[in-house]
């Protein structure tokens, strides 16, 4: 269980949802680092892979932006 910041003993919204978008981000980059790795192969498999963790990443990217887009629309930005 990951620890949270709190005001007064409860858990912030702004927080939590800052911390989700890092951890969204940092998974969007590892996808991004793997394809990479799989890049530097030169067998069909590693290029089949590494297409398919470049596609991870982007539709890690879509996440953020779809939580990006409903934060603003609650004013948590």
């Amino acid at each position: 269980m990951k620890k949270y910041e709190t005001v007064a003993g409860y858990v912030t919204r702004a927080e939590t949802y800052s911390k989700l978008m890092d951890h969204l981000r940092e998974a969007e980059e590892c996808c991004y680092v793997i394809s990479h790795l799989h890049n530097t192969e030169d067998s069909p498999i590693d290029n089949l892979l590494a297409t398919g963790w470049r596609g991870i990443g982007q539709l890690l990217e879509k996440v953020r932006a779809q939580i990006v887009a409903l934060a603003a629309k609650k004013g948590l930005q």
